[in-house]
């Protein structure tokens, strides 16, 4: 699937508008990617929304939203939505510009009431079970790619999955220890919006039930070198702020830091390959996310101890 085209997109903007009982009379973009699109509409009445547009595989937000508003929690509030094969539009609150970076303290309170929130039946879940076979999935995905003529000469990270997969189902151990729910899935600096009326998740299209402990991973990016130490100060906030003291607890062997930042880049890597194999990335993004995963699982392999023997000791950074 590919991006929305511009006739589907107005459709889509026009029948929320018109069902708002709205009118635009401009229009500003704030982000436009593969799969997604978000823009600020101003109305004829002086206000102003916020659109966003997706294709598959991110098309289940909405329902996830009205839910989280009927939760009450501190989200954007959803006006409207229109559902077509493939396709999503919704209509949400303009929270304007953020007037800064959130803090640390901040990213533990949003995780934690977060993790609170009873999960949703509907979501994807990685259980103990499931992410102990990412590393297998993801190859099988590789597979298909190459049947497609896609994604070649990838022998290094097909010897990254398979050294993953020989230990994913010890390093998956203790998955299910609380916190373990709810989770937003990009819980990234971007997806938390400060405003003067306070703190929004905002960008919940890859929300999932599972470890908790993969949110708080997830703030410090992929793109960088990992640090454990980073996420141990997080996790400590997130105690602070009331979130489970499980979060401390190891797992799999490992400190719970470093478990995290490591199953957290298998789970990135196996969305990019299981995303692209279903069609949802074109072929000329292939190059862009092969380098984007080859990174990804040389890093969890160091985190995870999934080094081949006789392998110098482990360090823990990321390449490229």
């Amino acid at each position: 699937m590919t991006a929305i085209d511009a006739t589907l997109a107005e459709q889509l903007r026009r029948d929320m508008l018109t069902a708002a009982g709205h009118q635009q009379t401009g229009g500003q973009v704030i982000q436009e990617w593969e799969l997604s699109t978000v823009h600020r509409l101003y109305l004829s009445d002086g206000s102003s929304v916020i659109c966003k547009l997706a294709t598959a595989p991110f098309t289940g937000e909405a329902a996830l939203l009205r839910y989280l508003n009927e939760q009450g929690a501190a989200v954007p509030h959803l006006h409207g939505y229109t559902l077509r094969p493939q396709a999503l539009g919704m209509l949400m609150d303009d929270l304007g510009d953020p007037i800064r970076p959130p803090t640390i303290a901040e990213a533990a309170a949003a995780a934690g009431a977060v993790h609170a929130i009873p999960p949703v039946p509907e979501l994807p879940a990685f259980d103990q079970q499931t992410l102990a076979r990412l590393p297998e999935q993801a190859l099988a995905a590789l597979d298909a790619l190459h049947r497609q003529g896609r994604f070649l000469n990838t022998g290094m990270i097909e010897d990254l999955l398979r050294r993953l997969a020989a230990v994913a189902g010890r390093r998956a151990d203790g998955a299910e220890r609380e916190p373990f729910g709810l989770c937003h899935g990009e819980f990234h600096r971007s997806s938390l919006h400060v405003s003067r009326t306070g703190c929004r998740l905002v960008d919940w299209a890859k929300a999932f039930t599972g470890p908790g402990l993969l949110d708080l991973a997830t703030w410090f990016g992929t793109r960088t070198t990992t640090e454990p130490a980073q996420l141990t100060r997080l996790i400590r906030a997130y105690v602070a702020a009331g979130g489970s003291a499980n979060a401390h607890s190891d797992r799999g062997g490992l400190p719970a830091a470093q478990w995290a930042l490591g199953w957290h880049r298998v789970w990135a890597a196996w969305w990019f390959l299981t995303t692209a194999a279903a069609g949802h990335h074109q072929p000329d993004t292939d190059s862009h996310h092969t380098q984007v995963v080859h990174r990804q699982l040389h890093a969890a392999a160091q985190l995870l101890d999934a080094t081949p023997p006789g392998a110098a000791g482990r360090h823990l950074t990321t390449v490229g």
